[in-house]
């Protein structure tokens, strides 16, 4: 039962950090909101008994949002950092929300239609031992990810010089 109790609380933090990330209007708050949704799901790893993904959440992920704040306060220009807002015209609104009920119903088809919850509970329940997480996600077999771990890395490294360079080039004009 307190499992359970644990589970609403962490999951009414992730649902109103998130909702409150994308609806500010200031990007330091925004920041701070989506650290809070890491952190809940780190917490809902440490529920689940993961305690090596949780600690890998919390210092992989808060590392990311420390690297958010550094790049929030270099590239915004001081008067977006003191709070002037940006109005959202109605019509953004409408098409935005319009969009997110159209990407809804695509995910909810492709569920419905392949039967993926199905097949999700007829699986036994079993603990997958870290040991198989660790070896899918740095091993260079078939569906094993480290091609793809080391292209999100390049990428990444890109992002952050692409970001230093614009931040760079603003200080000089």
């Amino acid at each position: 039962m307190a499992n359970l109790i644990m589970f609403g609380i962490l999951a009414a933090v992730i649902i109103c950090s998130a909702v409150m990330c994308v609806f500010t209007t200031r990007i330091m708050r925004s920041a701070t909101f989506m650290l809070f949704v890491l952190l809940g799901v780190a917490g809902l790893y440490f529920l689940l008994d993961y305690t090596y993904l949780g600690a890998t959440q919390i210092a992989v992920y808060a590392g990311g949002v420390t690297m958010i704040f550094v790049f929030a306060i270099q590239l915004v220009s001081k008067r977006s950092l003191q709070g002037t807002i940006e109005r959202i015209k109605l019509s953004r609104a409408v098409y935005g929300g319009l969009l997110s009920v159209v990407g809804f119903a695509v995910v909810a088809l492709v569920l419905l239609k392949n039967q993926f919850m199905y097949v999700a509970m007829s699986v036994p329940d079993k603990e997958l031992p870290i040991e198989g997480i660790g070896k899918a996600l740095v091993g260079a077999g078939k569906y094993q990810y480290i091609l793809p771990f080391e292209f999100i890395s390049v990428f990444l490294l890109a992002c952050i010089i692409g970001g230093l360079v614009i931040a760079r080039k603003e200080e000089q004009e």
